[in-house]
Order: structure tokens, then sequence, then C-alpha cells
């Protein structure tokens, strides 16, 4: 059958008048409910197929109130953690039914506050956020739609992240267990309770068994500040542990242009084992994050709010796991 030349876009009652059903079980077929043969499910998709019929989700929030749609706010899209992420909740959602709009902060909390503000005008039912800051931009919104926060927890809100001072303790027992007795750091930023999570499980893991020769600060890039350029100079570390995989790429960087080679003069480490760590030369030895999980989990618990479920806030941590490539030798 050719394609309708409907001036207007076809509906439920035309697909029903050429399938011969009733709308109600084209209704039925097309949002997944009621019990519908095989046979006339297949003839009211190919049918609906044929004359080009595509939901109309304005009118259907016009009828429910119900847009079947999310907001996800994320820091930054540079860094290869964030994208990962997205696409897990994306999927997790169009899993359930829901469509997801995105937006990148870029790291500003007044973008993320005008990013919530033009989601719920637009109609989102739920909104999963990254929070560039540990700062609440989105106090005000949220008795407005179910906020689930991903990887930074914030008091009064639905949280999922990774267990990051168990990452740091692995980290740190797999350094010792190679040897090594001298280590240099490079933390992320303290003010970001993630970053302080990983710093401190690997230092409480390391007091009385190495020594942490030198801790300095720098933003979570592969751009390094100058009191982290020089430090690369030490010779007396074996071992630089790196807050994620972005310093720890852009050390390995550094050094080489310095000529010292990694990991025969100094080895590095990173965190959250983002796609560019197992491409970076040498391969980055590092701590997984669980993106997918991350992912799934956020959006699966922001749409179970969506539908009414009650019960205090929710504080998940997930799991992470060692992975051991060629940046790190044995000393």
């Amino acid at each position: 059958m050719a394609k309708s030349t409907y001036r207007s876009r076809p509906t439920l009652r035309d697909i029903a008048h050429i399938a011969g059903v009733s709308a109600a079980t084209v209704s039925y077929v097309l949002n997944g409910k009621g019990s519908v043969s095989a046979e006339v499910q297949k003839l009211v998709r190919k049918t609906a197929k044929d004359i080009g019929y595509r939901a109309n989700y304005v009118a259907k929030a016009t009828r429910t109130g119900q847009t079947l749609s999310i907001g996800l706010i994320l820091p930054d899209l540079k860094n290869p953690f964030f994208p990962q992420l997205a696409q897990a909740v994306q999927s997790a959602a169009r899993a359930a039914g829901y469509a997801v709009f995105l937006m990148d902060s870029q790291g500003d909390i007044e973008v993320e506050r005008e990013g919530a503000e033009d989601f719920i005008s637009r109609g989102v039912e739920g909104i999963v956020w990254c929070p560039a800051t540990e700062h609440d931009s989105l106090s005000e919104y949220h008795a407005d739609v179910p906020i689930v926060v991903v990887d930074r927890p914030l008091p009064n809100y639905d949280a999922i992240s990774s267990d990051y001072y168990s990452g740091g303790g692995l980290l740190a027992d797999y350094v010792l267990a190679q040897g090594h007795r001298h280590i240099g750091m490079i933390v992320g930023p303290q003010s970001l309770s993630s970053a302080k999570q990983r710093r401190d499980g690997f230092v409480d893991r390391i007091k009385g068994c190495a020594e942490i020769d030198w801790e300095v600060e720098n933003d979570f890039s592969i751009e390094l500040s100058d009191e982290v350029r020089r430090q690369l100079n030490d010779f007396d570390v074996s071992v630089i542990g790196c807050g994620n995989d972005f310093i720890a790429i852009g050390v390995i960087r550094a050094l080489h242009e310095l000529g010292r080679r990694v990991p025969k003069d100094v080895s590095v480490v990173g965190f959250d084992d983002i796609p560019w760590a197992a491409f970076s030369i040498p391969a980055l030895t590092t701590i997984r994050q669980p993106f997918t999980k991350l992912g799934n989990e956020a959006a699966t618990l922001l749409v179970r709010r969506i539908l009414g479920e009650g019960g205090p806030h929710v504080n998940m941590t997930l799991g992470m796991r060692l992975v051991t490539r060629g940046s790190l030798s044995r000393h």
C-alpha cells in the first residue's frame, strides 16, 4: 500500500478505518496496552507505517498532562565521562517510553538554573542532573518536578553515585602491590566531594605503607597548572596518581615533552576509565566507573518518581573496579 496523501496528519481513526478494527484497538497496540492478538498488532503497525502515522505528543500532553519527556543537565560534554552517562540515561529512558532533552551547563550554575527553568516550562516530567559544583542551584525547582542527582550527591535529593572512596582504595592497593613507595599525587578539585573521596580513599590506604612525597590540585582537565608541571620534574617519585583520566593523559603528554618515559622512568595511574584511557600511549591503568549502570539507575529511579512512587530519598553508591594496563610497571 502506498503512503496516503492526507492533507492533515493521519489519525488513529484513519488507521482503524483502513485496518478494519476499532480505534480503541489501534490505541491499545500503539500504546502497548490491552490484550491484542499478534496478527492484529502486526496489521495495525503496518497500516500506521504505510499511511505515515506519527504520534502527536503535543495533543497527548494536552489531553493527559503527560509529555513523556525528561531533562538531562550535564556539566561538561567535552569530558567523555558525560557523553557516556548521557547515552545510558537516554537508553533507559527510551525503554520506559520517555524522550530526553539534553543541555550542557559548561560548569556554570546560572546556566544550570536557566536550563532547569527552560525544561520545566517545556513540560518535562523530571530531571536527571549532574551538578557542576556542590552548590544546590536547582533548589527552587525541587517542588516542581522530581530531580535525581548523579555523581555529586546533594542533600534532599535522590542520588546515584560511584563509591569513589573504595575506588581510591583499590587503586592504592594495586600501586602498593607493584612495589611503589614514593608517590606523587595530582588530585582533582577538592571542593567536589567526588574528587575528595577519590583522594581520601587512596591516601588512607597508603598511610603507613608508602610516602606521599607531594600533592597538588588541578582541574579535571588535560591542561596542567604550572605548579603541576614543576612537580613532574621530581625524579624521586616512582608513580604519579591522578584524580581522573583527563589529568593522567595530560601528565603522560607533559612527561613525554620532558623526555621522561612512562612507565620506565615513572608510572602514571588515572581514575574513571574514559574511552581515551585505552588508547593513550601507554594505555592507562585506572579505576572503571560503572557508566552504564549510573545512567540506567538514575533514569529508572526518576521514572519511578514521575509515576508516583513515594518513600525516603534514595542514596545509592555503585561499586568500581581496577583496570590494569601499561602505564604502571612494577618497581
